[in-house]
């Protein structure tokens, strides 16, 4: 019977590419992040909730172009205060941007934008000529 020994070797690379990937990473010399993000379908639409805790509404930009939705923004670093040591910094600042390709049934001029308690919520309704319809029989 052969035994196989785990590779160490491989376990902590492991290691690494995970914790690296748990990183924000530096574009531009500034660092960027991604907000984590559902979305769904619904009969009328489609519906895009981003986490985004922290930010007033104002600095959230929402665009359309080339039917591609882009919300982006910035997360600003706390001031650090006089007499003030940090010892753990997990949560993320910079900017972020994530682009969503917007199917063809949606209707562009029909696009709503919520922020409530660090969740943006985006509403894109189906074109009218793309809902299921029921066809009457004569």
């Amino acid at each position: 019977m052969y035994m196989i020994q785990p590779n160490p070797a491989l376990n902590i690379d492991r290691f690494f590419n995970q914790l690296w990937n748990t990183f924000p990473q530096m574009e531009n010399d500034s660092l960027t992040w991604q907000p984590q993000v559902d979305v769904k379908e619904t009969k009328d639409g489609y519906e895009i909730l981003a986490d985004i805790p922290g930010l007033d509404k104002k600095d959230i930009k929402i665009s359309l172009h080339d039917n591609v939705l882009t919300p982006k923004g910035d997360r600003k670093i706390d001031e650090k205060k006089e007499n003030e040591q940090s010892y753990h910094i997990e949560r993320l600042f910079g900017s972020f941007s994530r682009s969503f390709t917007l199917p063809e049934k949606v209707d562009p001029d029909n696009i709503k934008a919520n922020y409530k308690d660090g969740v943006l919520r985006v509403t894109l309704q189906k074109s009218e000529e793309t809902k299921p319809r029921e066809i009457e029989i004569k």
